[in-house]
């Protein structure tokens, strides 16, 4: 029983303090002050400007980060007549594929002999010096440890044929 008086002594005392007079008077003045001054305007939306599309038409143009390119048609390599593609000769399977898409993976000996080791085509291909591979009768003219080169006969343009030199170089363990 003495909890029960003392529990209604506390809320008794609780609202008590919670019910101080009415003065809200600094209160209302600080009210009637800010309502009594002109109301501000809110400025318009700025006017909408419609997307106008931009057509890039330099595209065909040469990039301004690269060197211009001097063709120098007196010094171009021109082709010459002993220099002809053996027409006559069967094709082997490696001269189905662009010699760009070859890498060479290794190299191996044997009794003397050294093979180059094409990967492309479809596979790991075994090479020696004289196999031809590439769509240009690219033929291997010499086998290192660290390239395989080859020589192709190109057309010049002209109606007659020039050696390119290439070079497969061994592809780096990654």
């Amino acid at each position: 029983m003495k909890n029960i008086h003392l529990i209604a002594l506390c809320l008794a005392g609780a609202l008590g303090g919670c019910s101080g007079g009415g003065d809200f008077a600094d209160l209302q003045a600080y009210m009637d002050e800010v309502r009594a001054k002109p109301k501000g305007s809110i400025e318009p939306l700025p006017a909408f400007q419609p997307y106008e599309a931009f057509t890039y038409s330099a595209s065909a143009m040469r990039s301004p980060f690269q060197p211009p390119i001097k063709i120098d048609l007196a010094r171009k390599q021109k082709g010459s007549e002993e220099i002809r593609p053996d027409e006559t000769r069967i094709k082997q399977f490696l001269e189905g594929f662009n010699i760009e898409g070859f890498t060479m993976v290794g190299t191996l000996s044997n009794d003397g002999s050294t093979y180059g080791l094409l990967q492309g085509g479809g596979g790991v291909h075994r090479v020696k010096v004289g196999d031809y591979l590439g769509r240009n009768h690219g033929r291997i003219v010499e086998i290192g440890e660290a390239a395989i080169e080859v020589v192709e006969i190109v057309p010049d343009g002209d109606g007659g044929w020039l050696e390119r030199p290439r070079t497969i170089a061994l592809k780096e363990r990654s």
